[in-house]
């Protein structure tokens, strides 16, 4: 994959000062302090409840932070540099249960832009899903589903790669293709934070680890 600027002497590509969150007057998370720089990946790691999926959308846009800054590319996160810098995949699919997964790809490429020299049926390809090209996404599988949502990830331009979970309802050639998605992002200078309850391995990649409730980061051994 192509189309990175270069990311010599930048700054990280993610930091986070002071973020904090609570619901219902009880803190979720934080106060945290961490950053993702270009070409590695982040760990986040804990159990039910600990805030993982809550702090991706935080880091999102999706929901507020109490307390806190979150910074991107060395400037403070708004709705349009976020839309630029971070592409997001949560739990739920984001899909159009009525187009073909091929519309989908389009679709959303419209909306969010295309990484340079990647197209949509490259990328179905790419993930596995070669011949469902006009399949409706309500007819796929929850596997299915999960690769076509890493396609759009393949084809974003966005640096910054937001995953909740995404080995969740793969197998274990999908979760070959997530380590090998991600290798290649880093690779071209992105970065990735990504969810995990802890049962699958890190990506094989230069990793960190920001284990939620102590709220320390660690490096991997």
């Amino acid at each position: 994959m192509t189309g990175m600027t270069d990311q010599q002497q930048a700054p990280p590509l993610l930091t986070a000062q002071g973020l904090a969150f609570s619901r219902n007057e009880q803190r979720v998370f934080g106060p945290l302090d961490f950053s993702v720089e270009a070409g590695e990946a982040l760990l986040v790691q804990g159990g039910n409840g600990a805030g993982k999926t809550t702090l991706l959308r935080v880091l999102a846009g999706l929901l507020q932070p109490d307390a806190g800054g979150i910074g991107i590319d060395g400037r403070p996160a708004d709705p349009a540099l976020r839309a630029r810098a971070i592409a997001y995949m949560g739990h739920l699919p984001a899909l159009k249960a009525d187009l073909t997964a091929l519309e989908n790809l389009h679709f959303l490429c419209g909306l969010h832009g295309r990484r340079r020299g990647q197209l949509p049926g490259n990328a179905m390809a790419a993930v596995g899903l070669a011949g469902y090209e006009d399949a409706l996404a309500r007819q796929l599988s929850a596997g299915q589903k999960k690769r076509l949502s890493l396609a759009r990830m393949w084809l974003s331009p966005a640096p910054l790669w937001l995953l909740d979970e995404p080995y969740a309802n793969l197998d274990l050639e999908g979760l070959e293709l997530v380590n090998r998605m991600i290798q290649a992002h880093l690779r071209d200078g992105g970065a990735a934070l990504l969810t995990t309850h802890g049962a699958y391995a890190a990506p094989p990649v230069r990793t960190r680890m920001l284990v939620l409730n102590s709220a320390q980061l660690e490096p991997l051994p």
